[in-house]
């Protein structure tokens, strides 16, 4: 624990975690053993400080990597554990972890079709592939963690293994190495992701203890199978290795809590059923502060969903492994892969019947101050759990809940306007943060069958850094930019919405329109020239105009333009405005489009940002909200040009995820 605190007060600064979330980290390592002798606090210290010390030099070694690789003039596309790896070997070709686990991929997808992509996360921990559809049914349901190979997956095959050799004939002794050997070879195969090395380990170390008859405490193992992944330092932070820590901890707890705890005449099938849902719900409470953080949400059902899911993963999980090692027979996988699918339809559906719960799930989007209290009454929880004294660790995890419930409301601003360009994909969603730290938003991201970037990505975003959304802007009705409106109207509740009002929106527009009419949010229609103040930061809409609106059938033509001033500074949001709309803004208000920094029109698109009109705008710095991979082209070749050519600073969020700028109303600082 103090080794691997300090690795994340290390982190720190390029995790943006503020110096006192630093800080608290090292005094919670510090006091538990304070009273154990000046000895143990001493040793903890110095291992905070060693782990701080590793991790600012792994950030030193980045930078001198990155600024290695900016010097360069010629690139190559490689595969490579690391960029700096890479840089070093000049080109290598991919590893042997890697390529063993590309192979396995490719017979994933040869064997299982259409369910492959839930295959490969499963039995691989690849989830590139896995519809966002899926992603989010698994989360409301509260079984993301099966989708992250975990401690569960490795024992389940481990227990799989042994029981086989054990029908074999093979004595017991013998059978567990055999199956440890051959489940830290599957690990490898794998790419020896940390959560899936942190269980062989702890099964290696399982393995030894009963070899040797010398018993082994569940937490000194989990110290050894936790601790040696940390050789990279990086490992500390990632998400599976958190989980899987959090989770066996939680599960350990659990488990020591029912053995005191439980009656004794309580048995059979009753004690065994009160008991999975004691340990389900203990290990979903603990590791709910890192999936509201992952995830945006946590599911109440998840205690049960996960008893339910139990007998289905331990079914399907040996028979994905059993298809793939019989890769040389295929018809023998194939035979066992077709048999694995009404399992993985009986899994898929688990999750959809928990996520269509009513209530099942809450969408939670927690600042890192919250995250981090929460974090800390989680652990004390677990204190409590294996305590004969629990009140003074209740009092920790009741003092840290109190303090989660009121950071939300507490002042937020940074004393700065500052915009946000979120990175939503394919779409555009604009923030603006007034100095008090209210927000101002413009367009909400794209949708998608069964979710959208506001409830994915805008909301969560907002909601992390805290303050009301005083105003909703919307530039024009297309489903990349009002997809998630709906959304954000319904978690943020908006003193105002304001549009172009363009006929014949989309149905994403027009359950906008009837989710603010629900929920009392005054709507208006922009003109040009209409302006209003907020927290000091002026807006006023330069188009469209009512008129020139009636006789177009585009909406990227009657886009919302907005002019944001904040003393000296200017913003310039331009939707996706097109050549005839910016030729509209020329004829008539071309003495006000000049901008500081201009969010370019139409994610880049040639169809805008004429010539003429970048030379009246004269932008310092121009934002794209473009998606990677893009089917459109998206951003010109022409657009880029002809913006770097006036000496303009381009940031793509593309290449650098969300973009903000920030301004004192005089200079300007930008983080991507």
């Amino acid at each position: 624990v103090a080794y691997a605190s300090g690795l994340l007060a290390g982190f720190a600064p390029a995790l943006g975690v503020p110096a006192l979330v630093t800080a608290a980290s090292a005094a919670l390592v510090a006091i538990p053993f304070a009273r154990r002798g000046h000895a143990v606090a001493l040793a903890c210290t110095l291992l905070f400080a060693t782990g701080t010390l590793v991790a600012i030099d792994a950030r030193r070694g980045d930078a001198a990597c990155a600024a290695r690789a900016a010097s360069l003039q010629n690139w190559s596309a490689v595969r490579s554990p690391t960029p700096c790896a890479a840089l070093e070997s000049g080109g290598a070709n991919a590893g042997m972890l890697e390529g063993w686990r590309d192979r396995i991929g490719a017979r994933i997808d040869t064997l299982f079709g259409r369910d492959a992509p839930l295959v490969r996360a499963l039995l691989i921990a690849d989830k590139k592939a896995l519809d966002p559809q899926v992603r989010d049914r698994f989360a409301a349901a509260g079984l993301m963690h099966i989708l992250s190979l975990s401690g569960l997956h490795v024992a389940i095959l481990a227990r799989v293994l042994l029981l086989a050799l054990q029908a074999a004939s093979v004595s017991r002794a013998h059978a567990r190495w055999v199956a440890f050997a051959a489940t830290a070879l599957y690990v490898a195969a794998i790419g020896a992701p940390a959560s899936a090395l942190r269980s062989a380990l702890m099964l290696g170390i399982g393995t030894c203890s009963r070899t040797f008859q010398r018993p082994v405490s569940p937490w000194a193992a989990l110290a050894l199978g936790a601790g040696i992944p940390l050789v990279n330092p990086r490992t500390v932070t990632g998400l599976g290795w958190q989980m899987t820590v959090a989770g066996f901890a939680s599960l350990t707890a659990a488990g020591i809590w029912c053995k005191r705890h439980l009656p004794h005449e309580l048995r059979g099938w009753k004690r065994s059923l009160l008991r999975d849902v004691i340990v389900s719900t203990m290990v979903v409470v603990v590791t709910a502060p890192l999936v509201a953080w992952a995830f945006g949400r946590v599911s109440l059902v998840a205690p049960l969903t996960n008893v339910a899911a139990g007998p289905v993963i331990a079914l399907l999980e040996p028979a994905l492994f059993l298809a793939v090692l019989l890769w040389p027979l295929h018809g023998a996988a194939s035979f066992v892969a077709d048999a694995a699918h009404p399992l993985l339809a009986a899994l898929d559906r688990l999750a959809q019947v928990g996520a269509a719960i009513p209530f099942g799930a809450l969408s939670v989007a927690p600042s890192l101050a919250v995250a981090a209290s929460a974090g800390v009454a989680a652990a004390a929880l677990v204190v409590a759990a294996v305590s004969r004294r629990p009140g003074r660790p209740l009092a920790v995890a009741t003092s840290s809940l109190l303090i989660c419930a009121w950071w939300p409301i507490a002042p937020t601003g940074s004393g700065e306007v500052e915009l946000h360009v979120i990175d939503v994909g394919q779409g555009d969603a604009v923030a603006i943060r007034t100095p008090p730290g209210r927000w101002i938003l413009v367009d909400a991201g794209r949708t998608w069958p069964g979710g959208d970037a506001g409830r994915t990505v805008v909301v969560p975003y907002l909601r992390r850094f805290g303050g009301d959304l005083a105003l909703f802007i919307l530039t024009h009705p297309h489903a990349d930019h009002v997809g998630g409106a709906a959304t954000v109207l319904r978690a943020l509740h908006p003193l105002g919405y304001r549009d172009a009002a363009f006929a014949g929106g989309s149905e994403s527009y027009r359950h906008s329109l009837a989710v603010a009419g629900e929920l009392g949010v005054p709507w208006a229609r922009v003109h040009p020239g209409d302006a209003l103040v907020i927290d000091g930061v002026s807006i006023t809409f330069l188009a469209p105009d009512s008129a020139w609106t009636a006789r177009l059938t585009d909406p990227n033509l009657a886009s919302t333009v907005t002019l944001v001033r904040y003393r000296d500074v200017r913003f310039l949001l331009t939707g996706d405005a097109e050549a005839p709309e910016e030729a509209w803004l020329l004829a008539h208000l071309a003495d006000s489009l000049r901008a500081d920094v201009l969010k370019v029109a139409h994610h880049g698109s040639r169809t805008s940002s004429t010539p003429a009109f970048l030379d009246h705008v004269r932008p310092r710095i121009a934002v794209v909200s473009v998606g990677v991979g893009n089917t459109y082209g998206h951003p010109s070749p022409d657009v880029m040009r002809a913006l770097l050519g006036r000496g303009t600073a381009v940031l793509r969020t593309d290449q650098l995820g969300t973009v903000v700028v920030g301004t004192d109303g005089h200079a300007l600082r930008v983080s991507a």
